[in-house]
C-alpha cells in the first residue's frame, strides 16, 4: 500500500496539471504496464488518444502539446512565424480572435489527433523546405536549431522551442501574400529594431527563397534599419525576373517585386 501511495505521488510530480505524456514515456519512468493501466482504470490518468494521457480533470494547454511533440516524440517542429513573434512580444499587430492558430515549422509530421486536444486552438504545420529551397539534412537541421530559443509557458514542466525573431520574421515573409497581408508583414517589421545582423546573414544565406530575400531587403531599406548595413549582400542572391507580390501593385525596380501603391 505505501508503495502505491508513493507511486501516485510520483505520478502527480511527473505529469503536471495541463500536460500530456505517452505510455512509452511512462514506461521509461519505471512505471509498469499494470501500474499504468490501474492509473487509467482509477481515473487518475485520462486517455487523450491511444497511449497518450493527461491528469484527471486537467485542461491541456497548447504549449504542453508542443512540449510533448518536441520532448517525447523528438519532433523538430518549432513554434515559429507569427506565433514565435507573439511569444516574444513582437506581434503587437496580431488580430485577436477566439480561434487561436499555433504555427509550427519543421519536417516532422503533425499527428492527426492534435487539433482535437485543446479547444479553440488549431495547430498548423509549415514546411521548412519552402524556405530552404531543398530538403534539409542533419547538418541543416543543426544549423536551424541555432536560431531558436526555449521559453517557459503556462507552468508546463519543461520549455518549448521557438524561433528567434530573425528566423521568425523570415518565416512570416514566406507566407506573404497568400496567408499574410503585405501590410501586416510591414507592421511586424516595424517592431524589429534590434535584430542581429550576424544571425540575419546566416539565415538569409541558409534560406534560398528569393521572394523572402527580396521582401526582407525591401522592408529593411524602407524602415532604414542600421543593422542592414552590416549584412554582406554579395553572398545573398536575389534571382531574376519580376515577382508579383501584390496584384495590381507597383513594380519596385530594384527588387523586382510588386508592392501596394501607397508604399511608393
Amino acid at each position: 500500500m505505501p508503495l502505491n501511495v508513493n507511486r501516485r505521488k510520483e505520478l502527480l510530480m511527473l505529469v503536471p496539471e495541463g500536460s500530456i505524456v505517452s505510455r512509452s514515456w511512462l514506461r521509461g519512468q519505471h512505471f509498469s504496464v499494470p501500474a499504468i493501466d490501474n492509473f487509467v482504470k482509477s481515473g487518475q490518468l485520462q486517455t487523450v488518444k491511444g497511449g497518450i494521457y493527461k491528469r484527471e480533470g486537467s485542461e491541456v494547454s497548447w504549449p504542453a502539446v508542443v512540449y510533448f511533440l518536441q520532448s517525447q516524440k523528438a519532433s523538430d517542429l518549432t513554434v515559429g512565424g507569427l506565433s514565435a513573434l507573439e511569444l516574444q512580444q513582437l506581434g503587437h499587430f496580431l488580430p485577436l480572435s477566439e480561434q487561436k492558430t499555433v504555427h509550427l515549422y519543421g519536417t516532422g509530421a503533425l499527428p492527426t489527433w492534435i487539433n482535437n486536444v485543446v479547444p479553440g486552438v488549431e495547430f498548423h504545420k509549415h514546411s521548412i523546405t519552402a524556405l530552404l529551397g531543398y530538403n534539409p539534412d542533419d547538418t541543416t537541421r543543426e544549423r536551424l536549431s541555432q536560431f531558436t530559443r526555449k521559453v517557459s509557458k503556462n507552468n508546463i514542466q519543461g520549455e518549448v522551442t521557438i524561433s528567434r525573431p530573425e528566423r521568425a520574421i523570415l518565416e512570416v515573409l514566406n507566407e506573404v501574400p497568400g496567408k499574410i497581408a503585405f501590410e501586416h508583414a510591414y507592421e511586424l517589421m516595424q517592431g524589429l529594431t534590434s535584430l542581429s545582423p550576424r544571425a540575419l546573414q546566416q539565415l538569409l544565406e541558409l534560406f534560398q527563397n528569393f521572394k523572402v530575400r527580396r521582401l526582407f531587403f525591401w522592408f529593411a531599406e524602407r524602415l532604414s534599419y542600421p543593422w542592414l548595413n552590416r549584412i554582406d549582400r554579395t553572398k545573398i542572391e536575389l534571382g531574376s525576373g519580376n515577382r508579383v507580390i501584390v496584384k495590381g501593385g507597383k513594380l519596385d525596380k530594384k527588387y523586382l517585386i510588386t508592392i501596394p501603391e501607397q508604399y511608393e
